[in-house]
């Protein structure tokens, strides 16, 4: 018998990250600079 596909299932899981985490990720996208010179790429954390 043919399986029916026409139900999708919830895989949906509700994150709840910690203000630290947050934080975290927010201060590190803050000193992260990426310069281009003559076709190069250099990427620097700004501490």
């Amino acid at each position: 018998m043919a399986k029916i596909y026409s139900k999708k299932k919830s895989n949906f899981n509700k994150l709840n990250p910690k203000i630290e985490t947050i934080n975290f990720i927010l201060s590190y996208s803050k000193a992260f600079k990426v310069s281009i010179y003559k076709g190069m790429r250099f990427e620097n954390i700004i501490n």
